[in-house]
C-alpha cells in the first residue's frame, strides 16, 4: 500500500497569502475562478461571519479591487464535485452580498483533519476572536491534531475536557498559540454552554471563570440561569457560579435556588465612588487623619441630605 506523504503545513500557510506575482515566481499551481454556488461553508465552522462595519469595509475593498487573496478550498469527500472553504468565509459572504458569481480560489489537496488545522490557524490572524469562537476552534483543532498520522497515539483519544491535561496534543496546541494549556481548557469548556449563554460571554457581560463553572451544569439549569440574567440584567459572579454548580451536583439547583444565589449582593458589582483630592482637601481640616476625613465627609453628607428633605417638605 502506498504511504501517504506527510502534509506540508508550512508551505500551505505561505501559499495561502501569496499574491499572483509571488505565485508565478514560485511556480505554484494556477488559481481557478469557481462559481460561488459550488462552494459550501466548512462544516461546523467555529467563527461567526457578521454583517458589521468590518464586512462593509471588506465589501468596499472587493468592489474597488476585487478579491486580492484567493479563497482556499478543498473538494468535498462526498463525490458531489462541490467544494468547501478552508479560508475565506468572510470574502465569500462579501462576494455574495455584492452579487458576484465567481471567485478566485486555490484548490488544495488535503484531508478533512488537515483542512481543520489550516482553517483554525488561518483565522487566528483576525483582529478579534470572541472567547466562544476560540473555544470551538481549539476543540476542533485539538481533535484533528490527535487524529493525524504520527501525532499523539490513541491512548490520548479521550474526549476533549480537563482530562486532557498533560497530553502531547494539548501541549502542542498551547505551544502554537498565545494561550496556555489552562486557558485553552477553559475556552473549550465554553462549547458546553447553551447558545444564549455563549452570547452573554462573547458580549463581555459574563467573565470566563463563572462561565466555565456553568458549563458543568445541564441545559435546564443553564436555561434557568439565563432566565435570571434576562430578568435582572446581572450575571453570576465566580463564587455564585461555583455555588450553582454545587447545587446542581447535589440535586437542588431549582430556579428558586438559582434566583436566591444570584440575588445576593456581589461586591464586584457594587457602585464605586471616586473623589478627587483637589476638590475635597480645601473643605477638610488639614490635621485630620484619613479615617477622620472620611467621617467628616459622611457627616457633612448626612446634614446635606436632611437639608434637602426639609426643602422638599417645605415646597409641598
Amino acid at each position: 500500500m502506498k504511504q501517504k506523504t506527510k502534509f506540508d503545513f508550512s508551505a500551505a500557510y505561505d501559499e495561502m497569502f501569496m499574491d499572483d506575482a509571488g505565485r508565478a515566481e514560485n511556480k505554484l499551481k494556477k488559481i481557478y475562478e469557481i462559481p460561488l454556488s459550488e462552494i459550501d461553508d466548512f462544516p461546523d465552522h467555529p467563527y461567526l461571519v457578521k454583517d458589521d462595519e468590518d464586512m462593509d469595509a471588506l465589501k468596499e475593498s472587493i468592489r474597488e479591487r476585487g478579491v486580492i487573496t484567493p479563497l482556499l478550498i478543498r473538494q468535498k469527500d462526498d463525490d458531489s464535485g462541490r467544494y468547501e472553504i478552508i479560508s475565506g468565509h468572510r470574502r465569500k459572504h462579501a462576494c455574495e452580498l455584492l452579487g458576484i458569481e465567481t471567485v478566485k480560489c486555490d484548490v488544495l489537496e488535503c484531508t478533512r483533519d488537515e483542512a481543520i488545522i489550516l482553517m483554525v490557524d488561518s483565522n487566528a490572524q483576525r483582529s478579534f476572536i470572541s472567547p466562544c469562537e476560540k473555544g470551538r476552534a481549539y476543540k476542533m483543532k485539538l481533535e484533528a491534531i490527535k487524529r493525524l498520522p504520527g501525532r499523539p497515539s490513541k491512548e490520548n483519544g479521550s474526549p476533549v475536557d480537563n482530562n486532557l491535561k498533560g497530553t502531547k496534543s494539548a501541549s502542542l496546541l498551547a505551544d502554537e498559540n498565545g494561550d496556555g494549556q489552562a486557558q485553552i481548557y477553559r475556552l473549550i469548556r465554553l462549547t458546553e454552554l447553551t447558545s444564549e449563554l455563549q452570547e452573554v460571554v462573547d458580549d463581555g457581560r459574563m467573565k470566563l471563570r463563572p462561565a466555565v463553572e456553568l458549563s458543568y451544569v445541564d441545559e435546564e439549569t443553564q436555561r434557568n440561569v439565563m432566565d435570571r440574567i434576562l430578568e435582572t440584567d446581572a450575571t453570576p459572579s465566580h463564587d455564585q457560579a461555583i455555588r450553582i454548580r454545587r447545587a446542581y451536583e447535589e440535586g437542588y439547583a431549582t430556579y428558586e435556588c438559582i434566583r436566591d444565589i444570584m440575588d445576593e449582593d456581589k461586591p464586584n458589582q457594587r457602585p464605586k465612588y471616586n473623589f478627587k483630592y483637589e476638590r475635597l482637601s480645601p473643605l477638610i481640616p488639614t490635621d485630620y487623619t484619613p479615617q477622620m476625613a472620611e467621617d467628616y465627609v459622611v457627616k457633612a453628607l448626612e446634614y446635606y441630605k436632611k437639608y434637602l428633605q426639609k426643602q422638599r417638605e417645605n415646597s409641598r
